[in-house]
């Protein structure tokens, strides 16, 4: 690719890829409201308010494809949540439009589909069933992946991101972990296959134990190498098990399904 935009490039994850994904394009156009730091040789840095249409559209000109971290990315109250994953993912998707449709990568959530128990082994044809407000955000945002793909042929690779840290941090994540490495490998599929359309995937390495089922998606290729069995027996060293009824045990959204609605100060 010529330009890849990477939007949230200050988040965690986001700071992460902008480093791994550095061999993917000439030029890595880097978003976001926070600091990100000086740019690199191939880099730009362009400061954006994703809920500012207008400065949106001339983010996304010019770039070949859209790796989506921007946003809340936690739970949070709802005004916030609606300027940022609500307003600024149709911006961006709008933008999209107008300026050649780039391949996008949409960084969904686990939490979209939250309130699915841990004793269910679920694919990406289950309904929804998002834990929070965030949850809801990111259904939203599948939909608006799904209906500019089926009106206008936009490309998306919606992403359920399980767990994206350098290790997993607690006995839940031994089942939703992502490591970086196979996100990279994912994304690098992504923007590899000549045809995309618009699939949901489960952002999930290759461990012993998880809920998610990606075998609709075998077609793109993708093959996660990594398991976090290794990280086993240290968590269980440092941390006690959660009691068998806990959240973190029942839902797949873990203490996400236990939070009450974030409230404004207004």
């Amino acid at each position: 690719m010529k330009r890849l935009l990477i939007t949230g490039a200050a988040g965690g994850l986001g700071s992460e890829m902008r480093k791994r994904l550095a061999h993917m394009a000439e030029i890595i156009r880097l978003s976001d409201v926070a600091d990100m730091g000086p740019a690199a040789a191939n880099e730009e840095i362009v400061t954006c308010d994703l809920s500012d249409a207008a400065a949106v559209a001339d983010l996304v000109e010019g770039c070949d494809g859209i790796v989506h971290f921007g946003g809340k990315s936690v739970e949070g109250t709802w005004d916030v949540i609606r300027s940022a994953n609500i307003e600024g993912v149709h911006n961006l998707y709008e933008a999209a439009r107008k300026h050649g449709q780039p391949r996008i990568v949409f960084a969904s959530s686990n939490h979209a589909i939250g309130f699915y128990r841990q004793d269910q082994r679920i694919d990406n044809t289950v309904l929804p069933r998002p834990d929070g407000l965030y949850g809801v955000s990111k259904v939203f945002g599948e939909a608006m992946a799904s209906m500019y793909h089926d009106k206008f042929g936009q490309e998306t690779a919606i992403v359920r991101i399980g767990s994206s840290f350098p290790a997993p941090m607690d006995h839940r994540m031994l089942s939703s972990w992502l490591s970086y490495a196979d996100f990279v490998r994912l994304i690098e599929r992504i923007y590899d296959v000549p045809k995309l359309g618009c699939p949901i995937i489960y952002g999930v390495s290759d461990n012993a134990t998880t809920w998610w089922d990606n075998s609709n998606v075998d077609w793109l290729g993708w093959r996660p190498q990594d398991n976090s069995e290794q990280f086993r027996a240290d968590i269980d060293a440092r941390m006690e098990k959660p009691a068998p009824d806990a959240p973190q045990v029942v839902y797949q959204g873990g203490t996400f399904t236990a939070d009450g609605i974030h409230e404004s100060d207004d």
